[in-house]
Parts: C-alpha cells; structure tokens; sequence
C-alpha cells in the first residue's frame, strides 16, 4: 500500500492509497521541527485506528513545499515504514509533464502535482484553482503542459492579516454571508460580505481573463478544503477535486514505478 505524503505550508496530508483509490487521510498542522518520532506515534496510532499496520505500508512519495519538513519525512519513511521515499519532482520522480514557464524550477510540488492530475481526469485546456494558505490559478494545456498560473493571498491568510492590522477588527469564521446583500450592517458582517464576496470576484475576475488569453475553451478544476464553500455562490468551477494532490502523488507513483 502506498503511504502519500502531501507537506503544505499549513497542514501535512497523510493518505494511504490503494489501486489508485484513497482509502484513508489524516492531517496535521505543518512544523518542520516536528521529528520522525513524533510523526510514526501519531500514524500508528491512526493506522490502527482503520485497522491498518504500518507493515501495511511498502510504498511512500512525499510531495512538499516546504523544504525544512522533508528531512523528518524521510527519515520517518525509512526507519518507521523500511521504504526509500520518492520525493516528487526529484530523483526517479521527475514531473511527466512539462513545465513551460521562465523558472521551471520554482514551480511548486503541489501546482505540478495538481496539473498532473487535473490533466488525467478532465480533457481539454484547464484552470486549477487550489484554495491552500495561498489561493493559486494554475494554467494547463491540452496536452499536460504547466503553462503558468497567478498566486494570490490565501482567504484565511488575507483575514489573518486584516485583523492583525486593525486593532478594532473582530476574529470571525469563513462562511457564507447570511444575506444576499453586499451591503453589512455590522462589523462582522461587513467583513465577512468583503472576504467573501471579494474572492468570488477575484475568481471569477481572474478566470476571464485567463480564459480571454487563452482564447480557447477552458474548464476550470477546484481544489482546497474551501472549494465547496465558494462553489455554492458562483458557477464559474466545473468540477470539484478535493483529493487532487494526493491524486497526482499516487499517479506520479504509479508512472515511474511502471516505467522501472
């Protein structure tokens, strides 16, 4: 069974997968200070919780963002699972895809990640937009190809920032406003319709113009614990892929175990 590690800037997702299907997931807020130690008590625990052992485990790729979290990751993948980790994008584990922009090598493991994977599940010219502690666009094309793409604040971190500056400013929960009007007749109120309502805009401000340059039709992919929220309000997503990352973790694997 396949371990996937997913080490965001926010959280690491752990997933065990099967055949291509995710069969378990758990998350832990990310600290790269945190050891390999700490980590296998905490999987263990979990992994029999499902019924599961760790000698269940003879595969792990490890996709991070986050440098400093990798070298606990591999050392938990060694000594607690007996495994040579893939790493994503390194090694025998190079992306499959091209990455056609003037940095390729500052793209980041999820966004490749998720093009790969956003390109095996839908045809056709593709947005993805990845809601994570940054809200990013990515652009891919037809045939696979990493285009390019637009980082801009994460929602929690642009609230984080908003409260943090303005010492009045209460500390509220993402959600959808109660109203349909964008007009708030409280503090609270006023800032949720501004989060909110304001990234809708954003998304779908950002999808035109990306879709106008394109100039070709394009399906837009959402992915991020917070996808669904904003998919209630607005039709500009045609699928929702909560499981994205994970999913071009396991295809990653899949590609370059059978090409061995």
């Amino acid at each position: 069974m396949l371990l996937a590690i997913d080490a965001g800037n926010t959280n690491v997702v752990f997933a065990l997968v099967e055949g291509g299907e995710i069969k378990a997931r758990w998350r832990i807020a990310s600290d790269p200070r945190r050891t390999a130690d700490q980590y296998s008590v905490w999987l263990y625990q979990l992994l029999e919780m499902e019924g599961r052992s760790h000698r269940d485990i003879d595969a792990v790729i490890i996709g991070t963002v986050v440098p400093r979290a990798l070298h606990n990751l591999e050392v938990l993948s060694v000594k607690y699972f007996h495994v040579e980790p893939m790493i994503a994008g390194q090694g025998t584990a190079q992306w499959p895809i091209a990455l056609d922009v003037d940095e390729p090598q500052s793209v980041g493991a999820d966004r490749a990640l998720n093009a790969i994977a956003a390109h095996a599940k839908h045809d056709g010219d593709l947005v993805v937009v990845d809601f994570g502690t940054a809200t990013t666009f990515d652009v891919v094309a037809a045939d696979g190809a990493y285009k390019g793409g637009i980082i801009a604040p994460g929602i929690n971190l642009s609230l984080d920032a908003l409260v943090n500056a303005a010492a009045k400013l209460p500390r509220i929960a993402i959600e959808v406003p109660d109203s349909a009007s964008v007009i708030g007749r409280t503090t609270e109120s006023q800032m949720l319709i501004g989060i909110y309502w304001g990234y809708v805009a954003m998304i779908e401000g950002l999808v035109a113009r990306v879709r106008q340059e394109v100039a070709e039709p394009v399906k837009v992919i959402a992915t991020g614990g917070l996808a669904t929220l904003f998919d209630r309000h607005s039709d500009v997503f045609d699928a929702i892929e909560p499981d994205l990352t994970i999913q071009g973790l396991s295809l990653l694997h899949e590609q370059v175990s059978a090409s061995a």
